[in-house]
């Protein structure tokens, strides 16, 4: 990815809600399904980690690119971005923010 499509992906993400939070429980079986459906729906997600979940928000961050194949995009404080391509959506609606959840 480049330095400009980061930079747009950014740009879209940033009015957006965290769809996802990660706390105590950690990186569950059921976090990480419902983490996939969401970006095979939306691509670009925020992801809140919460200090609940116990793990160093680095390593949290490097786990959850390595176990959803996404690619880091940003993260601000406890608030990360990333985003994977969808294989089932059509091209016109990628990214598209009024497309409805």
């Amino acid at each position: 990815m480049t330095g400009k499509e980061r930079a747009y992906l950014k740009k879209l993400a940033h009015e957006r809600k965290p769809i996802l939070q990660l706390g105590k429980e950690g990186m569950s079986d059921n976090f990480l399904k419902e983490l996939d459906a969401v970006l095979e729906k939306f691509e670009l997600i925020k992801i809140d980690l919460l200090p609940s979940a116990g793990e160093d928000k680095k390593e949290l961050t490097e786990a959850i690119l390595e176990e959803t194949g996404a690619e880091f995009i940003s993260q601000v404080g406890r608030k990360l971005v990333i985003y994977r391509e969808s294989t089932t959506l059509p091209r016109q609606d990628r990214l598209n923010p009024s497309r409805k959840a």
